[in-house]
């Protein structure tokens, strides 16, 4: 009887690990091809895990909530090409294999055993970085952890390593339980798992705590799930690493409302996709970026990456009432009509929740409309690790001075606020407010006998 592994699948470039979070298969279950057999989840992306071969469910290796290296072995499926199974009977092809393929199991087990070391849960990634910097187990398992079930995360071993000099904790030995603790993670055997050094800019654990609350008679208590658990802490994360600033203009986009208002019709008999104002901005702020290239960067410790692709985020809101931010790839390559047609593919994907976590990786500026909401403005949080986040604001009409060959009058414009909220180590008023400003100016200056 043939046997088959499972592998956690490989889902981005930078993605090392995933949360199983739900099996949809139990052991002895028979398995069609490509059919499902586990969830998984990676940062804000639930996908799902098809099995490329036909056969039975002999063992998973993982259990619910645990977090898998990526290329690491998940299950071992059997071919049941000559198996039958009959109702609440393993079928005894399944007890065969099952029985044949214990000291395997128990190897594979074995190989990924590091990231089980101590007394509770590591990832590859924060064992890693234990290893560069040569943290002993028992000073790993002294790390208080912020993850689920008190995880250490790679944030608290980042700030663990840069108060490491003002506390004995790396020096700390011993033996526990007749075990030598102060093995070095290097020693360990972990999964051959590319990271990035720490960067050294990140927050330092900080005393504040968060005040204390206290329910009172007919109070709900709701338990954040998974994806707004993650919002919360990128957005901390965010507000703790950079300096915020925001910029205001306001734009006159009256020509570019009429144009849209003229062409809508037509451009969706003639490429089947409506077009709404979100690739309009997106061009307009493709063009600032060009202009202003050193928006378009990221920080590591001193060193400032100045990015070659243009790799817009749209922020999107779940019907869940969570945010995610799907990433319109080299947009500077696209017309008008390739931004509208990714713009409503990643909106529709997103909305069904059919985001693979390849589309929500690489964003080097994001765009959120707050005017969607019908907000004028806002100040918006930084997606880390870009520097800067647009927010658009509704469009409204109103009363505006507006300058003609006769002189100036008052006419009812179409008109709409931009926010910019920037990183202050990096990028400083004079380039934040020109950026801004120039996209306010690619927006009024819409020509509204544009030809599609």
């Amino acid at each position: 009887m043939a046997e088959f592994q499972l592998v956690m699948p490989k889902m981005g470039e930078s993605i090392a690990e995933a949360t199983i979070i739900k099996w949809t298969k139990n052991e002895g279950d028979t398995i069609a091809q490509d059919e499902t057999v586990l969830e998984i989840a990676t940062d804000k992306v639930d996908s799902e895990v098809p099995s490329s071969y036909a056969g039975i469910l002999v063992k998973k290796l993982f259990k619910e909530n645990d977090v898998v290296p990526v290329g690491a072995v998940i299950a071992i499926i059997a071919d049941n090409s000559e198996a039958s199974v009959t109702e609440n009977k393993t079928p005894e092809p399944v007890k065969e294999a099952a029985a044949g393929l214990e000291s395997k199991v128990e190897n594979i087990a074995d190989s990924i055993k590091p990231a089980l070391s101590g007394n509770r849960f590591y990832s590859p990634l924060v064992l890693n970085i234990a290893r560069t910097e040569k943290i002993t187990m028992q000073e790993l398992e002294n790390i208080s952890g912020s993850g689920a079930e008190g995880r250490v995360t790679k944030r608290d071993i980042i700030a663990h390593i840069e108060n490491r000099g003002n506390s004995k904790a790396g020096k700390v030995g011993g033996n526990i339980e007749g075990e030598n603790k102060s093995e070095t993670i290097a020693n360990l055997q972990t999964p051959n798992i590319q990271t990035s050094k720490p960067q050294t800019t990140q927050p330092q654990a900080t005393s504040i705590q968060a005040p204390k609350v206290t329910s009172m008679a007919g109070d709900e208590i709701i338990e954040m799930d998974r994806m707004r658990k993650l919002i919360a802490d990128h957005m901390v994360m965010s507000k703790h690493v950079s300096p915020h600033v925001t910029s205001f203009v306001e734009c006159d986009v009256t020509n570019l409302v009429r144009w849209r208002d003229k062409v809508k019709s037509s451009f969706e008999k003639k490429e089947g996709e409506k077009i709404t104002f979100t690739p309009i901005f997106i061009e307009c702020v493709v063009k600032a970026i060009k202009d202003f290239p050193m928006i378009n960067v990221s920080l590591e410790g001193t060193k400032i990456i100045k990015r070659k692709n243009i790799n817009i985020g749209m922020a999107a809101a779940l019907p869940t009432g969570n945010l995610i931010v799907p990433v319109i790839k080299n947009a500077d390559y696209m017309n008008l009509v390739g931004l509208t047609k990714s713009v409503n593919d990643l909106a529709h994907r997103a909305r069904q929740n059919k985001l693979i976590p390849d589309d929500i990786q690489g964003g080097t500026f994001t765009i959120t409309n707050v005017g969607t909401f019908g907000n004028v403005m806002g100040t918006p949080i930084i997606n880390q690790p870009q520097v800067a986040i647009l927010a658009v604001g509704a469009i409204r009409k109103k009363s505006a001075v507006i300058e003609t060959p006769e002189g100036d009058m008052i006419a009812i414009r179409s008109m709409m606020f931009l926010s910019l909220s920037y990183d202050h180590r990096v990028v400083d008023g004079m380039l934040g407010g020109s950026f801004l400003r120039k996209i306010g100016d690619y927006m009024e200056a819409w020509d509204v006998n544009r030809e599609l």
